[in-house]
């Protein structure tokens, strides 16, 4: 094992996690789209993530590159094993975006109606089948002694995975509530806290039975926390940040409440991180055949050159994203504010 895999190793799920909270919030303000009926309301959900969502992707590109680049092995097992399920999810971030563009290029209510029915398509698949797919890592794929994934689109459908599927529904779900907290006001605001609480008590169900799942039957998760104790820290932190998040959003403070649901996405994967080291896609069976940092990586050359790609390429990102949302932040506060005001 090299340094440069473990930062490699790092690097991926840095990336990850930027998706995760970015993009998150975009596809659980999708969800809570389905439950508006007024056309104000509707506007004020679209205007609240509309300078951010197609910035937020970019974290989900620069996750898949950074895996092909580093981990090519992990990249054609993943994806040729999830390739229904990913051709879903595609489609799902295509309707999604061309929702968004095309809705308001025509007055009809029917095709008003088409399209909000493809923005909350568009947002709920990605939602629940990221989750089912991290499921399916953490449990532990059907490999050969080739590593290539040998089961189907339906062992996929196991019921671990599942529940993985959908507690990181929905806490994503929660997220988007918790951030429409901080972009909306008067009957919206109150509705996003009622959607945001609903959430989060079933985040805090569902991480709790996850966890449960995971120590009496995931016993190859288990392992590594089971040989070092300190990292139970991470579960537990994580579980405080979620209960402080129910907290805020009880008493108003949305940006504190936005903070910590967000650093509980990242406690999420600092979890996932834990559970698999050195693993990256764990083999169910046979342990020997696992794709791990050290057997699935690339030369030592491909991971030095695209360190220094990234070294320069993330902090453009960063400031870029920083940038954006420092720009259109208070503005786009304000618009949405406005929308009591608006109909059309």
């Amino acid at each position: 094992m090299s340094a440069l895999q473990v930062i490699w190793f790092f690097l991926v799920g840095v990336l990850l996690i930027g998706y995760a909270i970015l993009d998150g919030f975009d596809l659980g303000v999708g969800f809570w789209y389905a439950f508006t009926r007024r056309n104000r309301d509707k506007r004020a959900l679209r205007r609240a993530i509309g300078p951010y969502w197609d910035g937020n992707e970019v974290w989900l590109l620069t996750g898949g590159g950074a895996i092909f680049a580093a981990f090519p092995h992990v990249y054609a097992t993943v994806f040729s094993g999830f390739y229904l399920a990913l051709i879903v999810v595609l489609l799902g971030l295509i309707l999604r975006a061309v929702s968004l563009e095309f809705r308001d290029k025509h007055d009809a209510a029917s095709w008003h109606r088409g399209w909000d029915a493809a923005f909350v398509a568009g947002s709920v698949i990605p939602a629940l089948l990221f989750g089912v797919a991290l499921g399916n890592i953490l449990r532990g794929l059907p490999l050969d002694d080739s590593m290539n994934f040998t089961g189907s689109f339906f062992t996929l459908l196991n019921p671990y995975a599942l529940l993985v599927g959908v507690m990181g529904f929905a806490m994503l779900a929660m997220h988007g509530a918790v951030y429409l907290t901080t972009k909306t006001r008067g009957d919206l605001l109150a509705r996003a806290r009622g959607w945001a609480m609903g959430a989060w008590a079933a985040s805090v169900g569902l991480f709790i039975a996850g966890a449960l799942a995971a120590a009496f039957w995931q016993t190859q998760l288990a392992r590594n926390f089971e040989a070092r104790p300190a990292l139970w820290a991470i579960p537990l932190v994580t579980l405080t940040l979620l209960l402080l998040t129910g907290l805020f959003v009880r008493n108003g403070r949305a940006m504190r409440a936005f903070l910590c649901s967000s650093l509980s996405i990242v406690g999420i994967w600092g979890i996932v991180g834990a559970a698999l080291f050195p693993n990256l896609v764990p083999a169910l069976g046979d342990a020997s055949r696992s794709l791990t940092i050290w057997n699935a990586s690339s030369s030592q050359l491909t991971l030095t050159v695209m360190l220094i790609i990234a070294g320069v390429g993330m902090p453009i990102v960063l400031g870029y994203t920083i940038w954006v949302y420092r720009l259109f932040g208070r503005s786009g506060t304000d618009a949405v504010a406005g929308e009591a005001q608006e109909e059309y």
